[in-house]
């Protein structure tokens, strides 16, 4: 009498394909030799080999998707924003994944496919992982849902006010009135204008526009003496 696959692998006898490729996964983790070392490893290898056997045995068309090795294992591809898709390539097989990108998604956020990874003789396929990367922007620099963005005015525009034009990641055209006096390192946050904040539908984290002010490098006598009346410092001014 052959082996009782189906008590091996702890299913009933009406068990899906399906059905038998998780049961198979979760035994063959739990009792894979490299997780019991030691005392366990003998015990652990038997049992191994018996779920393996009883895998096999349970379906012809399925005895090539066994796994041998723990852990199951993945295969990292860097991902960047502007993909919309990829494709993949096993063998004479070519298949199209499509990957909808979210609004607001981090670097490091991972995107898997069951079962479309790499397929080799007698072991289950891997999974496809997908891992998003963020571009560099030339301008803006993300601060998790905040966008920020340097910019360089002159010393009068810092003292006496401007306006700062920017053009905001979806093509807009961003105005922005500049009343503060401006100090190097200033920061100035407009609310809702950063990245979408994924989960939290129609919310926005903030755009930080942070000042360089540029100083002249010389002045004239007449520029300074100038600047203490409109400015009002007392003293005398350096020769």
């Amino acid at each position: 009498m052959g082996l009782d696959y189906y008590s091996v692998l702890k299913v009933n006898r009406s068990a899906t394909e399906d059905d038998l490729k998780k049961s198979y996964r979760r035994l063959a983790m739990k009792w894979h030799p490299d997780k019991n070392p030691g005392d366990n490893k003998a015990e652990a290898e038997a049992k191994f080999k018996k779920i393996s056997e009883a895998y096999e045995e349970s379906d012809g068309d399925v005895k090539n998707m066994m796994v041998d090795a723990y852990p199951f294992h993945f295969l990292p591809y860097d991902l960047f924003l502007t993909c919309s898709f990829l494709n993949r390539q096993l063998g004479t097989e070519s298949e199209i994944l499509t990957i909808d990108i979210k609004p607001g998604w981090k670097k490091g956020t991972k995107i898997t496919f069951p079962d479309k990874g790499n397929e080799q003789p007698n072991q289950l396929a891997a999974d496809l992982v997908f891992v998003i990367d963020e571009k560099p922007h030339d301008e803006y620099t993300r601060e998790g849902n905040d966008l920020l963005i340097y910019q360089k005015i002159d010393l009068v525009d810092a003292l006496a006010g401007t306006t700062v034009n920017l053009k905001t990641l979806d093509g807009r055209d961003l105005v922005i009135k500049l009343t503060d006096v401006v100090t190097p390192g200033y920061e100035l946050a407009i609310a809702k204008e950063g990245m979408p904040i994924v989960k939290e539908n129609g919310r926005r984290g903030n755009l930080r526009i942070r000042f360089d002010v540029d100083f002249p490098k010389r002045l004239s006598s007449e520029q300074r003496q100038n600047i203490r009346k409109v400015l009002g410092g007392g003293g005398q001014p350096q020769q």
